[in-house]
């Protein structure tokens, strides 16, 4: 009978703490990492990175695996979260094709805005790169002569087709009066690399990926396209400076499925800005040349999708949706 009270006193106590320990959302199967583009590319770097310091700090109960799917310049990986609507086990890191495939692939019929908004990560840049064996290029006036002498020959590499990278190819056309060939890769890791071995002739890689080969001499940067010269290029140019009207950068932010529960998108918000807030962040952020000052989540990153939506359909009719489908 002693053994019997026991049990059943254990059992009430239980009974009263159970709501309070299991109140909080929390993932109860793996979280899958979704990643718009292939891997070795910016995205594929920052979700690895993100889903190595989650399980290092023990920050989830269970684990995050990045996947890669870069088909149709985000278009595979775009209605994937479209088709996991009320998923709380899902997330995908985005790039600017998250507002540019929707724009141009309509037929797709998915809006963003619907998604749930967990936070930015950070805005990265740009910056015009080609071998660093072409000695006679030094500058942006020594690259657009080195473009116009190759007679409708350069070769520009990028990520994917109608996205980011060949909008930033179609801007530089428009503004400094020349034609390329643009070769779409699936990821900027391979664009860089195909740089190094000299299948293409300059690319618009984001700092991250193309690191490894400047840090190596593999490779040299000419221009950056941001507002203001960023680390570690403080030696670069930015196209404003040298009176080139060009100023991109790229975005990398977390989302969910739309119909995402709000005490999962909650705990997914708290954990991503713990890791925006964490050293381990903020240093790669300072290594790799993005700009991680400022956390934004919830109803200002809707606003700042909102917005970014708007500014790519108006880059896509400046510079024509056809000069950007055909890269």
């Amino acid at each position: 009978m002693k053994i019997l009270k026991t049990l059943t006193t254990s059992i009430a106590a239980l009974a009263l703490t159970a709501p309070a320990a299991f109140a909080e959302w929390q993932p109860r199967k793996p979280v899958e990492l979704i990643i718009m583009a292939g891997t070795g590319g910016g995205a594929d770097q920052i979700a690895r990175l993100l889903q190595g310091l989650i399980q290092k700090n023990n920050m989830s109960p269970r684990p995050f695996i990045p996947i890669n799917k870069p088909g149709g310049s985000g278009a595979e990986a775009l209605s994937y979260i479209k088709g996991k609507e009320g998923d709380n086990h899902t997330l995908l890191v985005a790039l600017n094709s998250f507002y540019t495939t929707p724009i141009i692939q309509e037929e797709l019929d998915i809006d963003v805005t619907t998604f749930a908004p967990i936070g930015r990560m950070a805005m990265d840049t740009f910056l015009l790169w080609v071998n660093s064996e072409r000695e006679d290029i030094t500058d942006l006036d020594s690259y657009v002569a080195a473009v116009n002498e190759s007679g409708g020959t350069w070769k520009v590499g990028g990520t994917g087709s109608g996205q980011e990278d060949s909008i930033l190819t179609a801007m530089m056309e428009k503004e400094l009066g020349y034609n390329v060939i643009y070769i779409p890769f699936p990821g900027g890791g391979t664009v860089a690399k195909n740089l190094v071995g000299n299948q293409i002739d300059s690319t618009v890689n984001n700092p991250s990926e193309q690191m490894e080969f400047w840090r190596a001499g593999n490779t040299k940067p000419l221009v950056q396209f941001n507002g203001t010269r960023s680390a570690p290029f403080e030696d670069v140019p930015t196209a404003k400076e040298l009176g080139v009207d060009i100023e991109y950068y790229m975005q990398r932010s977390i989302s969910g499925p739309a119909g995402m529960d709000p005490e999962a998108v909650a705990w997914y918000q708290d954990l991503f800005e713990e890791l925006f807030n964490s050293q381990e962040w903020q240093d790669y952020c300072k290594s790799d040349g993005l700009t991680c000052d400022e956390w934004i989540s919830g109803d200002a990153l809707s606003a700042f999708h909102d917005a970014q939506l708007k500014r790519h359909v108006e880059l896509i009719e400046a510079v024509g949706a056809d000069s950007i489908t055909s890269k």
